[in-house]
């Protein structure tokens, strides 16, 4: 059996991509195929370069343009998308092109706390500012608007009235890095059906 190639698009400095590298780095199902950012600073790419892992930059217009990422994905022969603290819209085409093979981490429990502008402490603040007893994360598919595809897998964490947004967000972080990479293990490998 050929290897999923799995590509991981993310914005930032890339701890989900850096655990997922790591974790499939000697998998015998899995390999990441490429990290791409629309960020040329973002820790993410260089964190993987040293990982061995190809880094690939592109501009906004780039990040928009369906027919681009198409090509460029088909070009590394990528067969699955992670969007890993990625802050830009997909395009609908590249979404129709891969059709449940994208696959997105958000840092609460979906519905609550998703949708456009909702990414990183702008969640957990929402959170605290709720005065929620629980949070957790949400592991879904991708489709055409932000946060609303078919969830995969939920994970929760208890949050108390002393917890804190940055208390909050190492919670969720750690629940991330521990179930993250066994979800993808489990849904890139399985044949659709």
């Amino acid at each position: 059996m050929n290897k999923v190639r799995l590509a991981i698009f993310a914005s930032g400095a890339g701890s989900n991509a850096i655990n997922v590298i790591n974790f499939f780095s000697n998998s015998q199902t899995i390999e990441v195929a490429a990290v791409f950012s629309n960020k040329k600073e973002a820790q993410v790419l260089t964190s993987a370069a040293s990982l061995g892992v190809t880094t690939f930059v592109m501009s906004n217009e780039q990040a928009e343009d369906a027919s681009f990422l198409i090509q460029a994905c088909d070009s590394l022969g990528v067969d699955s998308i992670l969007l890993a603290g990625y802050l830009r819209k997909i395009p609908s085409a590249f979404v129709q092109h891969f059709p449940k093979r994208i696959i997105n981490i958000h840092p609460s429990l979906l519905p609550k706390y998703g949708g456009k502008g909702m990414y990183g402490m702008k969640v957990h603040e929402a959170v605290k500012s709720a005065n929620e007893s629980e949070t957790g994360i949400s592991i879904h598919w991708v489709n055409e608007h932000f946060d609303e595809g078919g969830i995969i897998a939920q994970f929760h964490t208890a949050i108390s009235t002393q917890d804190t947004p940055e208390s909050i967000a190492a919670k969720v972080q750690k629940l991330e890095h521990a179930f993250l990479p066994a979800v993808l293990n489990h849904y890139l490998t399985t044949p659709l059906s």
